[in-house]
């Protein structure tokens, strides 16, 4: 640095400021214009001038022989020695000591920092105690599987959320293996899939809550699998034999004469099968499907029999009540 340029006037304070006045300047300007923070193309100048300018007059004897033989009297000229050629880099005070106090400062503009943008040490280099990792946070995800997955079991592939910031998941396509037997609202955790921790910890888990698709004809009550089976007037009355469908082949049930809608008829053991072993049952439903449009002869048939057959509201427990509003 030239003898022409004023110390006091670098610093912008008056000759005759305090110690703290000449610190409070310094710092202001050192936060303003070094090179780690300024990238303007005389930052490094600029900061090495301020930085000579200080270190002269935060000295009790250099500021007095600057005083009175200017920049010759106290031996510079120069950028002080230990500072990088002219550039001054944090990474001095890792190899020993701290010559302006300027640590602190250091602190406050790369707070939270890994590392120095020049590679070095960061802001905590100095033996400050490193932010613990932490576990990042479990994510939520909705998954719908179909009827048939549920109640067997199998794999469902999804994509997990990606984009720009690292979501859950990064954006990968995973196999999610589904338990036999699972219902609407049960939840499966997917370890490490969840959010990224902070400070290298561990990744968070996704939390999958399952909704169960329908199935055409198949219905769940637990573990319970039910099916409707439509009779006709004749079979529900004389009983018949019918082929019904389970999850894995078939089986025929017989079905009683006398047969009346909603009975259910039970086929032990042959429901949703969970992988610990335990099993529902199957049932069959009886639905008589009475017919809308009959043949004359068929008409005639149902006409004649009619009086045949008991009333079945007679023994209906409303009968009574029935009855006597009517009279």
């Amino acid at each position: 640095m030239a003898d022409a340029k004023d110390y006091y006037e670098l610093l912008g304070v008056e000759r005759g400021a305090t110690a703290d006045e000449i610190r409070r300047a310094y710092r202001t300007l050192a936060r303003k214009y070094h090179p780690d923070v300024n990238k303007s193309t005389d930052a490094a100048t600029r900061f090495s001038e301020i930085q000579e300018a200080y270190d002269v007059l935060s000295d009790a004897g250099k500021r007095k022989a600057y005083d009175r033989f200017g920049a010759a009297g106290v031996g510079v000229g120069s950028v002080p020695a230990g500072f990088g050629g002219g550039r001054w880099d944090f990474r001095d005070f890792a190899a020993g000591g701290d010559p302006s106090g300027f640590s602190s400062i250091f602190e406050e503009m790369f707070a939270g920092r890994a590392g120095s943008p020049h590679g070095g040490p960061g802001p905590r280099a100095a033996g400050a105690r490193r932010p613990r990792p932490r576990r990042g946070g479990d994510a939520q995800h909705r998954l719908t599987v179909s009827f048939l997955t549920a109640a067997r079991g199998g794999t469902e592939r999804i994509r997990l959320g990606g984009g720009a910031g690292g979501g859950a998941g990064g954006g990968q396509s995973i196999e999610v293996k589904i338990p036999a037997g699972i219902d609407s609202g049960a939840k499966l955790r997917l370890k490490g899939k969840g959010h990224p921790g902070p400070d290298g910890g561990a990744a968070g888990d996704i939390i999958l809550t399952i909704a169960v698709g329908k199935h055409p004809y198949f219905r769940r009550e637990g573990l319970d699998l039910l099916v409707d089976v439509p009779l006709t007037l004749a079979e529900a009355a004389l009983g018949t034999t019918v082929t019904v469908p389970l999850l894995t082949g078939s089986v025929e049930i017989k079905v009683p004469p006398g047969a009346a809608s909603g009975q259910r008829l039970r086929v032990k053991g042959k429901g949703i099968a969970r992988p610990q072993g335990a099993a529902g049952d199957f049932h069959a439903v009886i639905q008589i499907a009475a017919p809308k449009t009959l043949s004359d002869r068929a008409r005639q048939l149902l006409s004649d029999l009619a009086p045949e057959l008991k009333n079945p509201r007679e023994s209906a427990p409303w009968a009574a009540d029935a009855r006597g509003s009517a009279g």
